[in-house]
């Protein structure tokens, strides 16, 4: 029985899998993307949301828990400077999964994170726009 087990371990020891996610999350925070496999990608989503949030509320507790998580700095200031102020009116639902395929070694599903682009404002202002057309 699961009794009081949270999240996959990934086949990992909890070292190890802190590890992962760390890396993980520093990728996708440094380059905007990243290609894992599925169960990573569902277990660092969490994570990259709370980290987000944290990074929201710009007081010093939260600086020291997004130091502690990434332990760099050249993370932290892409964190804090460019990524936290495009979802400043944003909640949640930070990142997006696209499915690439299984890999060809043994199978597994492979799909791409991503953080979600800044020009969602602009893509429904676009699509106001179009309906108001019609509607003439």
């Amino acid at each position: 029985m699961r009794h009081n087990v949270y999240g996959k371990h990934l086949g990992r020891s909890n070292n190890e899998r802190l590890a992962l996610f760390r890396g993980l999350v520093r990728s996708l925070f440094l380059n905007g993307s990243i290609s894992t496999t599925e169960p990573k990608a569902k277990a660092i989503k969490g994570l990259v949301d709370k980290l987000i949030t944290a990074g929201k509320k710009n007081n010093q507790a939260t600086k020291r828990i997004i130091t502690s998580f990434l332990s760099e700095s050249q993370v932290e200031d892409r964190l804090m400077k460019e990524i936290v102020p495009v979802y400043s009116e944003r909640t949640s639902g930070f990142t997006t999964t696209t499915k690439l395929g299984r890999r060809v070694g043994d199978g597994a599903m492979m799909v791409k994170v991503s953080l979600i682009e800044s020009g969602s404002k602009e893509k429904k202002e676009i699509k106001k726009e179009g309906k108001d057309k019609k509607e003439e």
